[in-house]
C-alpha cells in the first residue's frame, strides 16, 4: 500500500465539509437507518449511548463526526455505500462520489463484478443482491474481462445508476421530504408510426400544424409498442435513424431513459452499447470535440485502454445505440451545412451540429441506430431525406390515464374515488392525456382528497392547466414546511423571495436560450428552496476531459415557461408594452433551417392563465401590488388576446387562441373571440369520414360563424352530413366547400337543409366540377329558396348568398307571375348568374322555366354562353312573363344583327324593359327593367283632340309605358340597315334615349335617320357619334333646329373624334317627315328656356360661316352659339358679327380654343357698335372670346376686357374709335397687353375726350418711369380721371378710374415705381398743375429727404383737405425734429401729423386756405418770441403751420429732451387738438412723467392712446391729474402699461366725471380684483360706454362677478372684449345674466377665459338677445357639446353675424352637426374659426354642407382637426362654390384637396382669370425654408416668399394642376409659397 498523500486527506476534508450540511438534512429523515447502519463501519461500542438522543438532526451530525474520525478508509466506504443504497439527490451525490475518488482497486473490481453477474440475476434483485455483498466481498477474486467488455458493464451499471429501478427505489423514502414534481412512475406511453413524408409535407407548409393529431383518412398511423421501433434494425452496414416527435409533456425523455433501463436489463439485446446525449447539456459546450471524446468525456470514460474501446465501437458500430433527446432544446442552428465538409477523420474536431448530421448520414459508426427525439419544431432536410422510422408519441389515452392515477393512488383507500372524479370531469381527463400534466393534476387531487372530509364526495379542482401548476406551487410549499406552518397564504409570504428569484432565473433562461443552469447561475436560497421541493433537478454536467459539475434544470421545460410567465406578471420592471411584446401565439413548425428563438411552447398559455381573475389574488401576494396594478397586466394580455382574434390566423394558431382564451376564464373575452373566428381545413385527406366526423363535432360549436373546408376530397355525401350538423351551429354565417369534390349533389335536399339555417349568408362550392345539369338544378331550387338571394355560377365558381333572416317562409317550385300577381311580392331579390357554363339552345326552354318560377329576380346574367340567336329568342318572347327588376345580361352569346332585331322586338312586347344596350364589336347585351310591377311613363307626346290633322298622327290607343332607353353602339350598322332597323324601332313609341354612336351611317343615314324621328313622340336624346358624316351633314343638323322646333341642345364635332348629340324638350309632338308642329302651350315654355348650339373642332372657310349664320338665323329661340375649336379666320369672324343683330334671342356667343389677332380683337370689341344688345365683350390670351347680350338694346353699361391679347400702339387708335363711338362703358380692361408708354400716350389722349365714368386697367403692359409720368399729366390735366393708381414692381398695377360726373376726390397712388431723381423732379413740377388733388399715397418710390421737401413745396390746392402720405425707408431713421421740420414745408395749414416708424409712414392732413390770423394769436399765447427761448424760429413756424392741428399720432418714436418739451410746451397745448396717440413711443432723458404731466394742458382732447407706454406706477397720478382736464374725452387707450390695481383704483376715480366716455381700453395691465372692483363701480355713472377692453388681466371669479354686475348698467355697451382673464363658470352666468339688457352688442370675446360648460350653456342661451351681434369669440374654452347644441340653436338669430371663433373648444363631428345647421341660417357670415377641435370627416361633411349657403364667407380656418380624405373633397367641392372665399387654413392632409381652391383664391382677386407671369400667393398660415427641388427653379430668401416658375401660356386649369401636384410631391408645404408663372417682371 502506497502511503497516504497529505494532499488527499485535505481535499477529502473540504469534500465533507462542503457535502454535510445537505447529508445532515437527507439523513435526518432516516437517522435509525443511519445508525443501523454505521455498525457495518463502526465498533458497537462507539456507538453506545446514542439511542438516547432524541432529535434526529443531532444524531445524524454524531454519527458523521464518528464516520469521519474513522478515517478516510472508513468514509470512503460508508460514502461508497451510501450511494449505491439510496436515492441521493445528484449534486449530493456527486460530492460523495469525488471525495471518495475514481481508481480505487477495490471499486473497480466491485463494479466488475457486479456488471459481470448481472445477467444473471434475476429482474428485479440487483439492489437485492447488493445488499448482500458485504464490505469484505472487495477482496474477490474476479475473472478476467477484456477492456470492451468491461466498458459494456461499466455502461450498464453507470445506466443503472441513472435511471434503472435502484434510484426510483428511493423515491417512495424521499416522497415525504422531497416531492419532486416530475417524479413519475412510469406508465407505456401511446407511440403510434407515421410515414417521414407526412412529416416532410408538413414541414413544407412552414407553420402548419397537423402533425399533433393524426388525420382521421390516413390509416397508415398504427400503433406500436417500444419494443417495435428497433425491429428494423437487423445487422448491416446502413445507419438506422429513428425520429420520436410528440407534444411537450408527453414523455419522450422519460420513455429515453425507460429504454435506457430496459437495455440495461437486457431487453435490447441487439445493441451492446447504448449513449444517451440531452441537447439542453450539448448546448453547453464552448469547442468542438472529436468522436471519442463525445463519447467518452462527455457520457462515461472507460476504465482502461480507452483506445481499443473506441476502436471496437468502431468495428461493432451496428450494435451501438445512440439517443439524442430534445432535438427542439438545441440552442444552434440545425442546417444542411451541418454535416461536415471534405475528408472525415476519427480525430476531427466537430460542432454538435456536425456529429449528429454525421452520424445519421452514416459518415460516423455507420450501422449504429441513431434515436431522436424533437418536438413539432426542428426538422432539417437531412433528417427528413434519412430518416427510417417515423412516430409520434402521443402521451396517454384514457385507458393509459387510469392506469396511471391508478398506480399513482395505489397506497390511498380513495383510489377508486379519485380515478371516478376524473372519469366524470371530461376537461381534467383531457388534461391528463398529456403524461405531465396527469401527474400534476393527480399530486393536486391526491393533496386535496387528503384534506377534504372523507365522506364528501367530490372535490374542488383547478380548473385550467395555469391553476394547476399554481396549485402544484402551494402544495409542495405545503408538504415541505408542513402543516404547522399555517395556510398557503402565510406560506407564500414566507417563500416569496425564494420564489421571485426562480422566477428570474426562469425568464433570464428563456431569453438566453439556457435550460442548464450552474452553481453559480442560482442564488443560494433559490437553489434550497427549489432543490428541496423537487422543482429543480440536479444532474452531472460533462463539458470536456474528467472533471464533472453539478447542473441544475427545471424538472420539466414547461415548468421553467410558468415561473418566467409568473416573472412577467409580477415584476416591477416588466410594463405592459413589454409585456404584449413578450405576448404572441406560437405556431407548430418553424422554418426547417430557422435556428430556434425562445423555448418557450406554453409560455403564452401560462400568461394568458394569470390573466384570470382567479388568480389575482395569488398574484397580489406575490407582487405585492394592488388589485388594480395586477389588473392593468392582466388587461394588457386580454387585449392582445382581442387583437389576435381580429388578425387572419392559420388552423394551428386558433387551435393556440382557443387555449389561451379557455386558460383567462373570461366569458365576455371568449364570446369576443368566438365570434370573430372561422374554422378553416384545407387538405385532401379531408374525405367524407372527415366531414362525418366533424359533423359530430360541429354539433356543440353553437357560436361558429364560418367553416371552410377547402381542397379536400368531400362528395355529395360528406356535403349532406356537414349541412345537416351545421344545423345546430345557429350562428354560422358561412361555409366554404370549394376544392372538393362534390359532383351531382343530392342538390333538392341539399338547398332545403340550407334554407332551414336562419343566418347562413354564403356558400362556396366553386371548383367541384359541378355538372351542367346539377347547376340547372341548383338553380331552380334556389330561386324557390325564399332566403336564398344569389345563385353566382362563373365557370368553376359557384356561390349561393342567402339573406341570413329565418328560413320559415314556405317554399314551392310552381310559382307564377299569372298565379301571384295579385299577390304582395316578398320583401327580396334575388340575383341569378350562369356565366360561361356551355349553355346552348337546347337549355332555353329550361332556363324560361327557371326564371318565370320566381317572381322576385332582380339580375339575371346568362353571358359567357352558347344561346345563340334561336335561344335568346327564346328567351325573349318569355320576357313578359318572367320577372326581372334590373338586368338582363346575354352578352358574349353568339348573337347577330338578327338577333339583334329579335332582341329590339322585345322592347314592343315587354312594358317593363327600361334600356337596351348592344355592341356586336364588344359582344355586349345587356337589358335593364324597372324595379316594380306597375310601369309609370311620360305622358305621349301627342296633339290635343280637337285638331283633327292630329288624329291622323296620334289616334292610336296610348297606353302607359316605361320610357325606354336604346343604344346600339359598335355593331358596323351602316344606311342600309336603317331601312330595318327602323321599321322595328317604329313600332316602338317610348323610346326616350338612342344611340347610334360608333357605326357608318354616313351622311347618307344621317338624312335617312332623321326623316324618322318625327315617329320617337318622347325622344330627350340622340346620339350619333363617330359616324363618319361630313361638314354638308351639320348644315343638314343646323337646318334641323328650324324644322324641329323641339331640339334642345345640339353638340356638333367632326374632330379626332367626331359628336353628334342631340337633347330634346319635353312636350307633345306629332307630324310628318317634313315637319313637327308644337302646342302653343310647350312652344312658349320653350321659348322661355332658350336652345343651344355648339359647333366644335370643325375647320369652316367664311363661306360655311355665312351658310351656317343664314341657316341659324331661322332658328327661333336660339340662346347660346358655341364655335370653339374652328380655327375661324379674321374674316369668318367679321361676317360671324355682322350677323349679330339678327340672331334676336342670342345671350351668349363662345368661341374658344380659336386663335385671335390682335386686329381681330378689336373687331370683337366693335361688335358692341354693331349689336346694341351686346352686354360684355371678354377676349382671354387670344384664344378664347366671349360676347354676351342682353334682353333689349336698352342703353346700359358694357364691359370691354382685353386681357393678354398682344394688343400694341398700332391698335391703339382703332380701339379707341370703337371705344367713342359706343360710349357706355363700365369696365376696359387691357392688362397683358403691349401697349408700351407710347400706347398708353395714345391712349390717354384719346380717352379723356370721352366723357364715361368707366374702371380702365392697363396693368402688366410694360409702362416704364416714363410712361407713368405722362399719364400723371394727364391726370393733372384731366378732368374726369380721379384715381390713378401704378405700381411697378413685379405687380406691375395700373388702374385708372374714369368719371364724367362731378367727383370731388382725387387721388394718386404711386407704389414702387423705382423713380430717379430726374423723374423726381418731373413728379413735382407736373404735381404743381394739379391743384384739385384730394389725396397722394406714395411708397417705395426712391423719394429722398430732399426730394420730399420738394414734394411737399409742390403739393398745394386752392381749397380743402389734401392728405400726404410718404413710405419710405429713411422714415424710421429720422428723428422726430427732422420729420417735423420736413411738415412744416407744406404748403397749408397741418391738420393731422402720423409718424409710424414702425410701418416706415409719414403721414399729413394738410387745409387751405392758410389762416394765418389764428398763427398770430397762438403764437402770442404760447410766448415763443421771447428773447432766450431756445429754437424760438422753428417753435413759431411749427406753430404757425400747426395752428389748426387736430389729430398728433405716433407710435415707435422716441423722443429726446428738446422734442418731448416741443411736444409738451407747443403741440399738446394747441387749441383744436383732439386726438393724441403716442403708441410704443418713449421720451429718452426727461421721461414719461413730464409727458402726462403735460397732457394736462389738452383740455379739448376727445381721444387718447398711451398703449405700450411703459407708465407704471409714478406717471398714473400725473396723469389722473390731466384727465381731470379732459371734460371732452370720449376713449382713452392705456392698453401693456402695468398700471397695476393702484392705478386702475386712481383711474377709476376720475373716469366716473368724465359722462361722454365711449370707450376704454385697459387691457394686459395686471389688473386684479381691488382695481377691477373700484372700475366696476364707476361703470354704472357712464351712460354712453359702447366698448370696453379688459382682456388679459388677472382678476378672480370674485371679481368677474362684480364686473359683470356692473355690466348690467352699461345698456349701450356694443363691444366688450374680456378675454384671458380666466372668469369660469359663475362669471359667465353673471354675465349671461347682463346680456339681457344689452341689445346694442355688436361684438364679444371671451377667449381662453376657463369657461365650462355650465357657463357655456348659460352664455349661448342669453346671446339670442343681443340680435345685432356681428363678432363672437368663445376660443380655448372647454364648452362642451351641450353649449355648442345651445349656441347652434340660437345662430339664426344673428343676421349680422359676420365672424365667429370656436378654435380649440373641443368639438365634435355630433356637436359640428348642429353648429353647421346654424352657419346655414346666417347670411352675413364672413369668418369662421374652428381650428384646433375633434373635428372628422362627418363634421366636415356637414360643414361643408352649410357652405352654399354662406354666400360672403372669405375665411375657413380648420387648421388641426380630424378631417381625412372624405371630408376634405367634400369641402373642396363645396368651397369651390364660395365665390368670396380669400383664406382657407386647413392642416397638411386636407391641402391636396383644397390646392385647387386656393388657387381660385387669388383668380377670385384677380377677376375671374389668371393672367401670364403673376405672382399667384396661395394663403396659407405660416413660414418655413424649402429645399431645392427638380419639380421646379426654388429661389428664395429667408424672409420672403419663394417662387416657382411655371411654363409660359399655363392656363387657369394648369396653375390648379400644378398646384396639386407641388402639395403632393411635397415641394410646397402647407406653410406657403409663392407661385410665379413667368420670369418676375
Amino acid at each position: 500500500m502506497q502511503p497516504p498523500n497529505q494532499n488527499d486527506d485535505v481535499y477529502l476534508e473540504a469534500a465533507i465539509a462542503s457535502a454535510r450540511p445537505q447529508l445532515v438534512e437527507f439523513l435526518s429523515h432516516c437517522s435509525d437507518w443511519l445508525l443501523m447502519t454505521s455498525q457495518r463501519f463502526l465498533p458497537r461500542t462507539t456507538l453506545n449511548g446514542l439511542d438516547g438522543i432524541t432529535d434526529h438532526r443531532e444524531k445524524v451530525s454524531v454519527l458523521l463526526d464518528l464516520l469521519e474520525k474513522a478515517g478516510p478508509a472508513t468514509w470512503k466506504q460508508f460514502a461508497q455505500y451510501l450511494c449505491m443504497e439510496c436515492d441521493l439527490p445528484l449534486d449530493l451525490e456527486i460530492l460523495l462520489i469525488s471525495s471518495v475518488g475514481e481508481g480505487n482497486s477495490s471499486q473497480k473490481q466491485e463494479a466488475c463484478t457486479e456488471g459481470s453477474t448481472r445477467s444473471s440475476v434475476p429482474k428485479g434483485f440487483a439492489r437485492g443482491h447488493r445488499r448482500r455483498s458485504s464490505v469484505s466481498d472487495k477482496d474477490v477474486k474476479q475473472p478476467r474481462l477484456d477492456p470492451a467488455e468491461k466498458y459494456r458493464h461499466l455502461l450498464i451499471d453507470s445506466i443503472c445508476q441513472r435511471y434503472g429501478s435502484r434510484r426510483a427505489a428511493g423515491a417512495a423514502a424521499q416522497e415525504q421530504t422531497h416531492p419532486l414534481a416530475f417524479n413519475q412512475a412510469f406508465v407505456n406511453l401511446v407511440i403510434r408510426q407515421s410515414k417521414a413524408s407526412r412529416l416532410k409535407e408538413r414541414t413544407d407548409k412552414l407553420r402548419e400544424d397537423v402533425a399533433g393529431a393524426p388525420e382521421p383518412e390516413e390509416c397508415v398511423d398504427a400503433a406500436m409498442k417500444v419494443s417495435d421501433l428497433f425491429h428494423s434494425a437487423a445487422p448491416s452496414c446502413t445507419t438506422k435513424v429513428i425520429f420520436l416527435f410528440g407534444k411537450p409533456g408527453t414523455g419522450k425523455t422519460m420513455l429515453m431513459h425507460r429504454i435506457c433501463q430496459k437495455w440495461a436489463e437486457g431487453v435490447l439485446p441487439q445493441f451492446l452499447f447504448t449513449f444517451l446525449f440531452e441537447f439542453r447539456q450539448l448546448n453547453l459546450l464552448k469547442r468542438k470535440l472529436t468522436l471519442k471524446e463525445y463519447l467518452f468525456d462527455l457520457f462515461l470514460q472507460p476504465e482502461d485502454s480507452p483506445d481499443s474501446v473506441f476502436q471496437y465501437l468502431l468495428e461493432n458500430a451496428w450494435h451501438i445505440l445512440i439517443i439524442f433527446d430534445g432535438l427542439d432544446e438545441f440552442a444552434a442552428n440545425m442546417d444542411v451545412s451541418s454535416s461536415s465538409k471534405g475528408s472525415l477523420t476519427l480525430t476531427s474536431h466537430l460542432s454538435i451540429s456536425e456529429l449528429f448530421a454525421d452520424l445519421c448520414h452514416g459518415k460516423l459508426l455507420p450501422g449504429c441506430t441513431v434515436l431522436v427525439t424533437s418536438r413539432h419544431k426542428r426538422l432539417p432536410d437531412f433528417l427528413l431525406n434519412t430518416v427510417d422510422l417515423l412516430a409520434e408519441i402521443w402521451g396517454f389515452d384514457h385507458e393509459k390515464v387510469e392506469e396511471y392515477v391508478s398506480h399513482y393512488f395505489n397506497r390511498h383507500s380513495f383510489k377508486e374515488q379519485a380515478i371516478a372524479h376524473l372519469k366524470n370531469n371530461t376537461k381534467l381527463l383531457s388534461m391528463c392525456l398529456i403524461p405531465a400534466l396527469c401527474h400534476v393534476v393527480c399530486i393536486c387531487l391526491e393533496y386535496l382528497l387528503l384534506k377534504s372530509d372523507p365522506h364528501q364526495m367530490s372535490v374542488e379542482l383547478p380548473r385550467t392547466m395555469t391553476q394547476f401548476y399554481i396549485k402544484m406551487l402551494l402544495i409542495f410549499i405545503n408538504k415541505q414546511q408542513g402543516e404547522r406552518a399555517g395556510g398557503e397564504e402565510t406560506q407564500l409570504n414566507c417563500n416569496k423571495k425564494a420564489i421571485l428569484g426562480l422566477c428570474d432565473l426562469a425568464l433570464k433562461g428563456l431569453e438566453d436560450k439556457k435550460l442548464v443552469f450552474y452553481v453559480g447561475d442560482i442564488p443560494e436560497h433559490v437553489k434550497e428552496f427549489a432543490s428541496l421541493r423537487g422543482l429543480l433537478t440536479v444532474f452531472e454536467v460533462k463539458t470536456s476531459g474528467m472533471c464533472p459539475e453539478v447542473g441544475y434544470a427545471f424538472v420539466h421545460l414547461s415548468l421553467q415557461e410558468f415561473f418566467a410567465a409568473l416573472c412577467l406578471m409580477v415584476s416591477k420592471r416588466v410594463d405592459k408594452n413589454y409585456l404584449k411584446k413578450k405576448f404572441s401565439l406560437k405556431s407548430k413548425w418553424t422554418l426547417k433551417n430557422e435556428a430556434q428563438t425562445e423555448f418557450m411552447e406554453s409560455f403564452h398559455i401560462f400568461l394568458s392563465g394569470l390573466s384570470s381573475k382567479e388568480c389575482r389574488t395569488f398574484l397580489m401576494l406575490l407582487s405585492e401590488q394592488d388589485a388594480a396594478w395586477v389588473q392593468d397586466k392582466q388587461d394588457a394580455i386580454l387585449q392582445s388576446l382581442k387583437k389576435l382574434a381580429a388578425t387572419h390566423l392559420t388552423g394551428p394558431k386558433v387551435i393556440e387562441l382557443c387555449h389561451c382564451t379557455f386558460e383567462t376564464q373570461d366569458l365576455k373575452v371568449a364570446q369576443h373571440i368566438g365570434s370573430l373566428l372561422n374554422f378553416n381545413f384545407r387538405s385532401r385527406r379531408c374525405g367524407d369520414d372527415f366531414a362525418a366526423a366533424l359533423s359530430r363535432s360541429l354539433r356543440g360549436m353553437g357560436s361558429l360563424k364560418k367553416l371552410e373546408l377547402t381542397g379536400g376530397s368531400i362528395t355529395a355525401k360528406g356535403m349532406t352530413h356537414l349541412v345537416q350538423a351545421s344545423l345546430q351551429c345557429l350562428q354560422l354565417e358561412e361555409i366554404n366547400l370549394q376544392d372538393n369534390r362534390i359532383r351531382d349533389p343530392e342538390v333538392k335536399r341539399v338547398v332545403d337543409l340550407f334554407s332551414r339555417m336562419e343566418k347562413l349568408k354564403k356558400i362556396d362550392l366553386s371548383n367541384n366540377d359541378l355538372s351542367l345539369n346539377a347547376i340547372l338544378i341548383l338553380a331552380k331550387e334556389v330561386v324557390a329558396c325564399q332566403n336564398a338571394t344569389e345563385l353566382c355560377v362563373r365557370k368553376d365558381t359557384v356561390m349561393i348568398y342567402f339573406s341570413g333572416a329565418s328560413g320559415k317562409v314556405p317554399r314551392s317550385l310552381d310559382l307564377r307571375w299569372e298565379e301571384n300577381k295579385e299577390h304582395v311580392i316578398p320583401p327580396r331579390r334575388v340575383k341569378l348568374c350562369l356565366q360561361n357554363r356551355s349553355l346552348s339552345s337546347q337549355h332555353a326552354k329550361e332556363i324560361v322555366a327557371i326564371l318565370q318560377s320566381c317572381p322576385c329576380l332582380s339580375e339575371v346574367d346568362l353571358s359567357g354562353n352558347k344561346l345563340g340567336d334561336e335561344g335568346c329568342s327564346c328567351l325573349l318572347e318569355s320576357l313578359p312573363w318572367i320577372s326581372i327588376s334590373k338586368q338582363l345580361d346575354l352578352s358574349q352569346n353568339c348573337l347577330s344583327v338578327n338577333g339583334i332585331c329579335s332582341l329590339l322586338k322585345s322592347v314592343n312586347t315587354c312594358q317593363k324593359m327600361t334600356e337596351v344596350q348592344v355592341s356586336l364589336c364588344h359582344e355586349i347585351v345587356l337589358l335593364r327593367f324597372t324595379e316594380g310591377r306597375e310601369f309609370a311613363s311620360l305622358p305621349p307626346r301627342e296633339e290635343p283632340a280637337f285638331s283633327t290633322d292630329d288624329q291622323q298622327y296620334g289616334g292610336e290607343n296610348q297606353t302607359p309605358t316605361a320610357s325606354k332607353k336604346i343604344r346600339l353602339t359598335d355593331s358596323h350598322f351602316q344606311a342600309s340597315d336603317l331601312e330595318k332597323l327602323c321599321a322595328i324601332l317604329k313600332e316602338c313609341k317610348s323610346i326616350s334615349e338612342l344611340d347610334l354612336s360608333n357605326n357608318y351611317l354616313g351622311d347618307e343615314g344621317l338624312l335617312q335617320l332623321f326623316q324618322f324621328i318625327p315617329n320617337l313622340k318622347v325622344l330627350s336624346s340622340l346620339k350619333l357619334n363617330d359616324n363618319q358624316i361630313s361638314l354638308n351633314s351639320v348644315f343638314v343638323l343646323a337646318q334641323s333646329l328650324s324644322t324641329l322646333e323641339h331640339i334642345k341642345t345640339m353638340e356638333l364635332s367632326l374632330g379626332h373624334m367626331q359628336v353628334v348629340h342631340l337633347t330634346f324638350w319635353e312636350g307633345i309632338r306629332v307630324g310628318s317627315t317634313s315637319r313637327w308642329r308644337g302646342s302653343l302651350l310647350a312652344h312658349s315654355m320653350h321659348a322661355a328656356k332658350g336652345r343651344c348650339f355648339r359647333l366644335r373642332d370643325c375647320r369652316v372657310d367664311p363661306e360655311d360661316v355665312t351658310r351656317l349664320c343664314q341657316i341659324l338665323v331661322q332658328c327661333p329661340q336660339l340662346t347660346e352659339i358655341d364655335l370653339s375649336g374652328n380655327s375661324l379666320s379674321d374674316q369668318s369672324i367679321e361676317r360671324l358679327l355682322s350677323f349679330l343683330p339678327y340672331l334676336c334671342h342670342l345671350a351668349l356667343l363662345s368661341i374658344r380654343n380659336n386663335t385671335f389677332s390682335p386686329r381681330c380683337a378689336v373687331l370683337l370689341v366693335n361688335s358692341m357698335n354693331l349689336c346694341g344688345r351686346i352686354r360684355m365683350v371678354e377676349v382671354r390670351s387670344s384664344e378664347n372670346a366671349f360676347l354676351h347680350l342682353g334682353a333689349s338694346a336698352q342703353s346700359q353699361k358694357t364691359s370691354c376686357r382685353l386681357t393678354d391679347c398682344a394688343i400694341g400702339q398700332e391698335q391703339i387708335d382703332e380701339l379707341c374709335r370703337v371705344l367713342e363711338q359706343h360710349g357706355w362703358l363700365a369696365e376696359v380692361d387691357l392688362s397683358r397687353n403691349q401697349l408700351g408708354d407710347e400706347g398708353l400716350r395714345r391712349l390717354l389722349e384719346r380717352l379723356h375726350r370721352v366723357p364715361v365714368t368707366c374702371y380702365l386697367n392697363l396693368s402688366h403692359n410694360r409702362i416704364s418711369q416714363d410712361g407713368v409720368l405722362h399719364l400723371i399729366n394727364a391726370f393733372a390735366t384731366s378732368g374726369n380721371t380721379t384715381e390713378v393708381q401704378v405700381s411697378l414692381c413685379s405687380k406691375a398695377t395700373l388702374i385708372i378710374k374714369l368719371t364724367s360726373r362731378d367727383d370731388p376726390r382725387k387721388i394718386l397712388r404711386l407704389t414702387e415705381c423705382n423713380f430717379q431723381p430726374q423723374h423726381l423732379e418731373k413728379l413735382c413740377l407736373l404735381l404743381e398743375k394739379c391743384t384739385s388733388l384730394t389725396e397722394y399715397i406714395s411708397s417705395n418710390n426712391n423719394v429722398t429727404v430732399q426730394a420730399a421737401e420738394r414734394l411737399l413745396h409742390s403739393l398745394r390746392k386752392d381749397l380743402g383737405p389734401l392728405k400726404i402720405s410718404i413710405e419710405e425707408p429713411w422714415v424710421c431713421k429720422e428723428s422726430v425734429t427732422n420729420l417735423l421740420e420736413l411738415a412744416v414745408q407744406a404748403c397749408g395749414n397741418i391738420t393731422e401729423i402720423m409718424i409710424c416708424k414702425d410701418k416706415t409712414l409719414f403721414q399729413l392732413g394738410i387745409k387751405f386756405p392758410h389762416c394765418l390770423e389764428k398763427v398770430e394769436s397762438v403764437v402770442s399765447r404760447l410766448n415763443l418770441c421771447k428773447p432766450g427761448t431756445k429754437h424760438a424760429c422753428f417753435y413759431q413756424r411749427v406753430c404757425e403751420k400747426c395752428a389748426q392741428l387736430q389729430e398728433l399720432r405716433w407710435s415707435h418714436v422716441e423722443l429726446h429732451s428738446d422734442e418731448a418739451e416741443m411736444l409738451v410746451r407747443i403741440l399738446l397745448r394747441l387749441p383744436e387738438l383732439k386726438k393724441c396717440g403716442l403708441t410704443s413711443s418713449s421720451i429718452l432723458q426727461l421721461g414719461i412723467v413730464y409727458l402726462v404731466t403735460g397732457l394736462q394742458n389738452c383740455q379739448l382732447i376727445e381721444e387718447l392712446d398711451l398703449g405700450h407706454m411703459k407708465l407704471g406706477g409714478a406717471a398714473i397720478p400725473k396723469l389722473v391729474l390731466g384727465l381731470h382736464e379732459m371734460p371732452s374725452l370720449k376713449r382713452l387707450s392705456l392698453n401693456h402699461n402695468n398700471i397695476g390695481n393702484d392705478g386702475c383704483s386712481r383711474l377709476a376715480e376720475t373716469l366716473r366725471k368724465m359722462h361722454y366716455m365711449e370707450e376704454i381700453n385697459l387691457s394686459h395691465n395686471n389688473i386684479g380684483d381691488p382695481g377691477l372692483v373700484n372700475l366696476a363701480a364707476v361703470l354704472p355713472e357712464m351712460p354712453n360706454l359702447k366698448r370696453i377692453n379688459l382682456s388679459g388681466n388677472s382678476p378672480s371669479p370674485a371679481g368677474g362677478e362684480k364686473l359683470m354686475e356692473a355690466l348690467a348698467f352699461c345698456r349701450r355697451i356694443e363691444e366688450l372684449l374680456l378675454s384671458r382673464n380666466g372668469f369660469g363658470d359663475r362669471t359667465a352666468a353673471k354675465l349671461a345674466f347682463c346680456l339681457l339688457h344689452m341689445t346694442n352688442l355688436k361684438v364679444l370675446h371671451l377667449s381662453n377665459d376657463n369657461i365650462g360648460p355650465a357657463g357655456g350653456m348659460d352664455l349661448a342661451r342669453a346671446l339670442v338677445v343681443c340680435k345685432l351681434l356681428e363678432e363672437i369669440s368663445l376660443s380655448e374654452n372647454d364648452l362642451g357639446e351641450g353649449s355648442i347644441h345651445a349656441l347652434s340653436k340660437g345662430l339664426p338669430c344673428f343676421k349680422h353675424l359676420r365672424k365667429i371663433d370656436l378654435k380649440l373648444c373641443g368639438i365634435t363631428d355630433e356637436a359640428s352637426k348642429s353648429l353647421s345647421r346654424g352657419f346655414q341660417q346666417c347670411p352675413s357670415m364672413e369668418e369662421i374659426i374652428l381650428s384646433w377641435n375633434a373635428l372628422g370627416d362627418g363634421g366636415a361633411q356637414e360643414l361643408a354642407s352649410a357652405l352654399p349657403w354662406m354666400e360672403r364667407l372669405k375665411i375657413l380656418d380648420l387648421e388641426k382637426n380630424r378631417i381625412g380624405i372624405c371630408g376634405a373633397t367634400k369641402l373642396a367641392e363645396e368651397l369651390a362654390k364660395c365665390l368670396e372665399i380669400q383664406f382657407i387654413r386647413s392642416s397638411l392632409q386636407m391641402q391636396i384637396f383644397l390646392a385647387p381652391i386656393r388657387g381660385r383664391v387669388w383668380h377670385k382677386r384677380k377677376r375671374d382669370h389668371i393672367p401670364k407671369g403673376v405672382s399667384v400667393l396661395v394663403a396659407l398660415y405660416s413660414f418655413q425654408d424649402l429645399s431645392q427641388s427638380k419639380n421646379g427653379n426654388v429661389s428664395g430668401r429667408s424672409a420672403h416668399p419663394y417662387c416657382f416658375r411655371l411654363p409660359a401660356g399655363s392656363g387657369r386649369q394648369c396653375l390648379s394642376w400644378w398646384v396639386l401636384v407641388l402639395y403632393t410631391e411635397g415641394i410646397l408645404p402647407p406653410e406657403t409659397r409663392s407661385l410665379e408663372r413667368n420670369a418676375l417682371l
